[in-house]
């Protein structure tokens, strides 16, 4: 039997895809070992023990950082070495063979924790222009995917994202008719799927309300999933559906003739994978990250980029919905998405996690 950690987290698109790859482990060896280590404030608290996995949490400890440096490296110095024993504790033991970080707060603590326990460890780094925890733990090992090419990490390896099961096997051709059926909408007319995330972008939210009798009138239904940050006042007309929270996004995804969403990872590889044509609208604030997310499938020509302040009522008239209606434009923003995409980043993933684990038994039998 083999034992596996899987530690990080913080947001959706680091635990969706360590949740893809222990659905996968649990799938190829229902007898595997599975422990998560994360934090109590990230979404890791929420959705893996929902998944049915055990999460152990540990201390935020975030690295230091200029702007605050002196309480933060305060803060580091006292808290780093109990984070770190911890997780070492959690390897001896279960008997963790392998550990597989995806960034965030908790990965960090694991990787030290598995170099000091002579455990390998695996990374999967999520967004073109990468975290810290992964930037400094990529450097003492080998085994390290990344999900676009390009990513400046050392020993990268392009594995796309470990997508959830559901999207990896989804047959929109096949599926459509009902997907569009289930929100209640036209099956037979096409589908402007908008998404800003469980938080909800507050100027995407406030663009599509004002201009969704302009899309509609346009020929196109708006399935429009606002988030937390929802408008006063959403529109009331045929046509356009809202919810406030998806929880069948592959059913959204296959009822979709184009999206318009933020550009966060899970979210630019899903829809790339899929061959969805997309309208990305960076999240303006940050490191930039999502603008590097799309970079290249808007490069392809499988997507277009516009900036959050650009992102009005104006633009959508005179760019997106001309754009809707050219469905030759359409096609082939498809079949480039489509090119750049990659459905099997888990088993990807799962090859270097095996690599990993080839490793270390090969050097036990050369002792």
């Amino acid at each position: 039997m083999t034992s596996y950690l899987l530690a990080g987290g913080g947001t959706a698109g680091h635990v969706n895809p360590m949740l893809a790859l222990a659905d996968e482990i649990r799938r190829r060896e229902p007898d595997a070992q599975i422990v998560c280590v994360g934090t109590a404030e990230g979404l890791e608290a929420t959705l893996v023990p929902a998944r049915g996995y055990e999460l152990v949490t540990i201390p935020r400890i975030p690295f230091p950082r200029p702007r605050n440096l002196i309480p933060a490296a305060f803060r580091f110095a006292k808290g780093w070495p109990k984070a770190v024993k911890a997780v070492e504790s959690l390897i001896a033991a279960r008997g963790v063979n392998v550990v597989i970080g995806v960034g965030g707060f908790a990965s960090a603590p694991a990787y030290a924790a598995a170099r000091n326990a002579h455990v390998p460890y695996v990374i999967h780094e999520a967004n073109a222009k990468p975290g810290l925890a992964n930037r400094w733990g990529a450097r003492h090992t080998p085994f390290v995917g990344v999900t676009f090419a390009g990513t400046p990490l050392p020993h990268a390896t392009t594995v796309g994202t470990p997508l959830r099961h559901e999207i990896e096997i989804l047959d929109i051709p096949a599926t459509q008719a009902a997907a569009r059926h289930h929100f209640g909408l036209d099956v037979h007319r096409p589908v402007l799927i908008v998404t800003s995330g469980s938080q909800g972008a507050r100027s995407i939210n406030t663009t599509i309300a004002a201009a969704a009798p302009d899309i509609i009138a346009g020929g196109y239904q708006i399935l429009h999933i606002v988030g937390q940050n929802k408008p006063a006042q959403l529109p009331d007309l045929p046509g356009y559906v809202s919810l406030d929270y998806c929880d069948r996004m592959d059913l959204a995804l296959a009822a979709a003739s184009a999206v318009v969403s933020r550009a966060g990872s899970a979210t630019v590889s899903e829809l790339s994978a899929l061959g969805i044509p997309a309208v990305y609208v960076p999240y303006p604030v940050g490191n930039g990250e999502q603008r590097f997310n799309a970079a290249g499938v808007v490069r392809a020509g499988g997507g277009v980029l516009v900036e959050d302040k650009n992102f009005t009522a104006s633009w959508v008239n005179q760019t997106l919905i001309p754009l809707l209606r050219d469905e030759a434009a359409l096609e082939k923003m498809s079949s480039a998405a489509r090119s750049v995409g990659m459905r099997d980043g888990t088993a990807r993933m799962m090859n270097l996690i095996d690599a990993a684990l080839s490793s270390a038994k090969a050097q036990l039998s050369a002792l």
